[in-house]
């Protein structure tokens, strides 16, 4: 795909796009093949009052859309910057989260973190038999800190080991061992990848 030409006041969004530097006017994304939330939703009145601004951790509203500028296949689009994005952008993230997710502004997430008040029967003999490997995805940051578009690589060392110090602490059934991606032995890491632990 070639880059078109430039259309004055706006950006064309698409893979040319090589930083948030990139994005000096309102993006502009193409008709055909273009389904995602970010273009639905980012409208030229909503560009010009967050173009320039960032939420209290940083991170600009330029860097929050820009995944879905570059990539216009995608189909979300767009990556809140920490907690307070959702608050400081909310005139776009209200109207992605209620398209997505179907809550309103105003809902309340509840949370129940106590394992003994889930339903989880054993499952049947035969049933936990097929049962080769299991694996949870927790995709959350710790409070205080910003979410994937804005965190800094020492950022992320201090998640790391408040959760590493976290996890060490279990014991029984979920004791386990952590494997730093960047240190990790060659032959650890294929036998985590072949007992499906680990993505290639």
């Amino acid at each position: 795909m070639s880059k078109p030409e430039a259309l004055e006041g706006y950006t064309h969004c698409g893979n040319w796009l090589k930083s948030i530097e990139d994005l000096t006017d309102c993006p502009k994304f193409p008709e055909a093949h273009c389904q995602s939330l970010v273009a639905q939703y980012l409208t030229k009145e909503i560009w010009d009052e967050y173009k320039d601004k960032s939420d209290a951790c940083g991170v600009s509203f330029k860097m929050c859309v820009f995944s879905g500028c570059q990539n216009v296949d995608s189909g979300i689009g767009a990556y809140a910057g920490s907690h307070d994005s959702y608050k400081t952008f909310c005139k776009f993230f209200d109207k992605v989260i209620m398209h997505y997710h179907k809550h309103a502004p105003d809902a309340l997430h509840v949370s129940d973190m106590d394992a003994s008040s889930l339903d989880a029967p054993p499952l049947p003999e035969d049933e936990a038999a097929m049962i080769v490997s299991t694996r949870i995805r927790v995709g959350r940051n710790l409070d205080g800190y910003p979410l994937g578009p804005g965190i800094t690589k020492v950022q992320r060392d201090e998640v790391m080991a408040k959760v590493v110090e976290a996890c060490s602490k279990f014991e029984g059934d979920l004791k386990g061992t952590f494997y730093p991606l960047a240190s990790m032995d060659k032959k650890i890491q294929a036998q985590l990848i072949d007992d499906h632990f680990l993505f290639k």
